[in-house]
Parts: structure tokens; C-alpha cells; sequence
């Protein structure tokens, strides 16, 4: 029996795709699918620094979920993830030695595993965490301490445990009184003392909400502090 030469490159090439699917199509589904859940549904993150100590703790893993802030703007009190004023504070931005990178780029080299090549950080790229303090409208009032005054109202924040030492000789916190900007919110960390917010960011530090990520609202590790977050 002859064997028609066509058909057999047909059989050859049918079974490379189907080996080459077999082999690649599961993983590339799996990138598509955690791409898609973390840029538009939720993400973790974990807690690089004591900014927010004490109620998250270094190494802390958090779920970051997305969606709600995309329906309604942030409310005072509320722990959000943000990109890093390095990308949207213009005197920071001014200070760079090379460009800014785009988000795609930046999303590149967050990914898990290329993140942590240490040649490919870029400080524009990075995600900070503290609390809205105030949103859009509020007169604001920081003293010296870390301690709050909204609208007039001095404001109870039990979260906070670690105010800055007022009578230290080398106090590096400042006072600050403002008004907070419409489509921006204001941010602290909860451990005052040792915190790179708002307060400090050069260009005024108010945080436009098209930079924030998302709301941090679960714990998932450890186990032992599994939980909501206030």
C-alpha cells in the first residue's frame, strides 16, 4: 500500500501542535488566568516594612482586591495598596538619572520569579501600603507627633500605637496643615514614627486615586493571624 506523502506532513505537524499544546497550553492558560485575576479581580502582597506595625507585620501576606474601588472612591480608615510615588511625584520623577517605565514594563518586572532578579528593581515600579486618613475636601492638621486633627475634629486612632517622640532631639517628623485635593487622598503609615507617607513625598504628597491598586482586606498569612483586617 502507498502512502500519500501530504498526508504524513499533516500527521507530523498535527502531532507537534498537539504535543506542544499539551506541554505549553496548560501553562500559558495558567499565566493568563492569574495575568487576568491579578490586574483586574485581586493579588497578594506582602508586607516588606514595619510602616504599619502594629497591626501588619513584616512578612505579612495580604489579599489586595480590586474591585470595589473601582465603583466608589476610598474612605478614611481604609489600608490601600498604591504604586510608588517614585512614578507619579513629579519632583521624584525629575530626579531620575533615566525614564520613567510604563506600567507594561513595570508589570514585567513585578512578575513572580523575574521580581526578584535584583537588576531589574526600579524604584518607580515598586507598591507602597498605609491608610486613608483623609480623602477629597478635608481640612487637615498633622502635628509633630503623627497625631491627627480632620475638619476641625481631633480624630481617636486606636490602630496607632507608635506616635513620633516630640521631645526627641532628633524628631525627623513634621507638622503639616492642608487641604486635601478632589480625586486625591492623604496617607499615613500607622507606626508614625517610621513611615514614609504623605508627609514626606516632595511634590506635596497628596495620592492621586488613579494610583491606588486596590483595598488590602484579608490576612491569609500566617495562619495564626488569619483574618479580615480592619
Amino acid at each position: 500500500m502507498q502512502h500519500n506523502n501530504s498526508d504524513s506532513s499533516k500527521e507530523t505537524k498535527n502531532c507537534w501542535w498537539y504535543a506542544f499544546f499539551d506541554t505549553w497550553g496548560p501553562i500559558s492558560l495558567t499565566v493568563l488566568l492569574y495575568v487576568g485575576i491579578r490586574h483586574f479581580i485581586a493579588e497578594a502582597r506582602y508586607i516588606p516594612s514595619g510602616s504599619m506595625l502594629p497591626g501588619l507585620k513584616v512578612n505579612d501576606r495580604l489579599i489586595i482586591e480590586k474591585l470595589s474601588l473601582r465603583k466608589r472612591s476610598p474612605s478614611r480608615g481604609e489600608i490601600v495598596v498604591f504604586n510608588s510615588p517614585y512614578s507619579f511625584d513629579e519632583i521624584l520623577i525629575s530626579n531620575r538619572k533615566k525614564q520613567l517605565p510604563s506600567k507594561f514594563e513595570c508589570s514585567l518586572r513585578t512578575f513572580p520569579l523575574i521580581s526578584w532578579i535584583p537588576t531589574i528593581s526600579d524604584r518607580a515600579c515598586d507598591a507602597y501600603i498605609k491608610r486613608v486618613v483623609a480623602v477629597g475636601g478635608d481640612r487637615l492638621l498633622i502635628n509633630e507627633k503623627g497625631e491627627i486633627v480632620l475638619n476641625s475634629r481631633s480624630i481617636n486612632e486606636p490602630y496607632v500605637e507608635s506616635f513620633c517622640p516630640s521631645k526627641a532631639k532628633f524628631n525627623l517628623c513634621r507638622s503639616i496643615a492642608t487641604t486635601v485635593p478632589k480625586g486625591h487622598v492623604f496617607v499615613l503609615g500607622d507606626n508614625r514614627a517610621n513611615s514614609w507617607d504623605s508627609r514626606f513625598w516632595p511634590a506635596g504628597g497628596f495620592l492621586p486615586q488613579t494610583e491606588i491598586i486596590g483595598k488590602a482586606t484579608w490576612r491569609f498569612w500566617p495562619i495564626s493571624r488569619f483574618g479580615k483586617l480592619d
